[in-house]
């Protein structure tokens, strides 16, 4: 498996993988500064989201998190220590896998994490309601955990035994994650009850889902491939009444071997029905295609109203 490379090195850095030569260029005093906030905010969210709603109503969360919480309780040592300890030989396991500013950042997200639940303890419980705390504490926390993965970092080291196991065993890193997570909020039934379990199941659900929103952003972009006898007609018409630039490429059809104008622009998901709209006006026999996409940069993308 190909060495991880994470956005926004500190560094510059050149690895040469194969005969492929990557080079990272340095970043400023002041983005440095504004991650490592960002970064403070998020993990100081995710504590907020675990002290304040789900571990007082014994709910837990996925990964090494998870594992801490359960022996947090068992314990009576305080959830921050387990934290900080189970995470640090994953970080030191996969310190070649990530890369060194973005170890840094993990290193620095998940101190900050021990540090804010140890101090948020003491704080009671927002609410007593099981599945109001499930919901928001699950809201809050990935709020957290998506700032703290946009800008650099990582609260958990399960990614990194994942991606570790992933080159011995035949699944891939989601796959193994996971079923880390099933076996880890299962815990939970024996430890509490079954109904934590599944309320847990619910914060785990939550909180992925506003990773992905906190992570990718509302805005989603998407990308579109239109191949159509009538593309020129088409893109004109996307460019008037949606005002996105578009691209021509040249296709050959492999079966029968006519050459085909290919059509490709990005939208947002808004003007996804005006431009399956507009391709049906123009052309009802033409091949669409959309996909998400999580990021857009540079070109003359920008964001628009409908018209």
């Amino acid at each position: 498996m190909s060495e991880i490379q994470p956005m926004g090195l500190n560094e510059q850095q050149e690895r040469v993988m194969g005969n492929v030569k990557i080079q990272h260029r340095s970043m400023t005093k002041s983005k440095f500064i504004q991650r490592m906030l960002l970064i403070t905010f998020g993990a100081t969210l995710m504590a907020v989201g675990l002290e304040i709603f789900l571990v007082p109503n014994h709910v837990i969360d996925g990964g090494i998190v998870g594992i801490s919480i359960i022996l947090s309780y068992l314990t009576g040592w305080k959830l921050g220590l387990f934290i900080f300890i189970l995470n640090i030989p994953f970080f030191f396991i996969g310190y070649k896998q990530i890369g060194k500013t973005f170890a840094i950042s993990t290193l620095y997200g998940i101190l900050v994490l021990s540090i804010a639940t140890t101090l948020l303890h003491p704080v009671p419980a927002f609410t007593a309601d099981i599945l109001l705390a499930s919901v928001f504490g699950g809201i809050i926390l990935g709020i957290g955990v998506g700032i703290v993965i946009r800008y650099g970092g990582s609260l958990d080291g399960t990614e990194i035994l994942a991606i570790l196991a992933n080159k011995k065993l035949p699944f891939s890193v989601g796959e193994i994650i996971m079923f880390f997570n099933i076996f880890i909020l299962g815990s939970a039934g024996f430890v509490f009850s079954w109904d934590r379990a599944m309320y847990s199941i619910i914060a785990y659900f939550v909180a992925f889902k506003t990773i992905d929103i906190t992570i990718t952003g509302l805005d989603e972009s998407k990308s579109v491939w239109i191949i159509s006898d009538n593309a020129k007609e088409i893109g004109e018409v996307i460019m008037n009444r949606l005002g996105r630039g578009v691209t021509y490429l040249h296709g050959e059809g492999a079966y029968s071997g006519d050459e085909k104008k290919v059509i490709f622009c990005v939208i947002n998901r808004l003007e996804e029905a005006k431009l399956k709209e507009i391709v049906t006006e123009n052309d009802k026999s033409a091949f669409l295609a959309v996909a998400d996409i999580a990021e857009v940069r540079g070109g003359r993308f920008k964001k628009r109203d409908i018209h």
